[in-house]
């Protein structure tokens, strides 16, 4: 008669109960990967929630880097970001666009703050000369975008002088001419007279005249001038700067 010992021994007992575990495990496996996947979707679902739909990553605020030239609350203005928004969901090309349209600015970049805030990173143009428009002095930048006024003209910056000749394009020429002087030519420029696109001379401090032409090969043009300047004259032309002219 067979003992219990036996019964546990008795190959077909063993194999049924490797079998049965072997089943629990596969179903317990199953069940970890179903509820893994749930919890998965839950935390994903309560994200989305979270940062597209709930007020709690709503915009705040609007944070403006760089401006100087321009007051924060002007930018913060024309940028119209909807306050109370969720801030995943704000156009940030869309506030980019609206920011560019203002013409002190150069370039600029809008990034998310998280958690409540839009950020506005501003370059603004850098004036190079002025001129005078209306009565009033007016900072122009290298390409000739006329963009700020000042109370009085900066002493660092030289006068643009126009005539009734003077279209925008001959405008940015000039500023374009300011832009390629070496600092030191530059501050000896008392003001810039331009009437086209190929008519630009600079009145220097001491009264001397440069007849300059137009913003092509300017480095050039700034090099034979330094070495004409040891010379005594009333007028140095470097429009051509391969034949240069001087004038006692």
């Amino acid at each position: 008669m067979p003992t219990p010992t036996d019964r546990r021994d008795d190959p077909l007992l063993v194999a049924r109960r490797r079998f049965a575990r072997r089943q629990w495990a596969r179903r317990w496996l199953a069940w970890r990967v179903l509820l893994g996947l749930v919890a998965v979707a839950g935390v994903v679902a309560g994200g989305t929630w979270l940062v597209f739909f709930s007020s709690v990553l709503a915009v705040q605020g609007v944070r403006v880097e760089g401006a100087e030239v321009l007051d924060p609350r002007e930018v913060r203005s024309v940028a119209a970001v909807p306050t109370g928004s969720p801030l995943a969901t704000v156009d940030l090309d869309a506030v980019k666009q609206r920011v560019e349209r203002l013409t002190p600015v150069e370039d600029v970049d809008v990034s998310r703050a998280w958690p409540d805030k839009v950020r506005i990173d501003l370059t603004e143009r850098e004036a190079v000369a002025v001129v005078i428009s209306d009565g009033a002095v007016q900072g122009v930048d290298a390409e000739g975008v006329v963009f700020r006024r000042y109370p009085s003209r900066p002493p660092s910056l030289p006068l643009v002088r126009t005539t009734l000749r003077t279209d925008k394009a001959a405008l940015a020429e000039a500023t374009r001419v300011v832009g390629a002087l070496p600092d030191d030519l530059r501050a000896r420029v008392r003001y810039v007279s331009v009437a086209t696109v190929d008519t630009i001379s600079l009145r220097l401090r001491n009264g001397k005249v440069v007849r300059w032409g137009s913003a092509e090969d300017s480095a050039s043009k700034a090099e034979v001038l330094a070495v004409l300047l040891d010379q005594p004259a009333s007028l140095y032309d470097v429009s051509v700067p391969g034949q240069p002219v001087i004038r006692k």
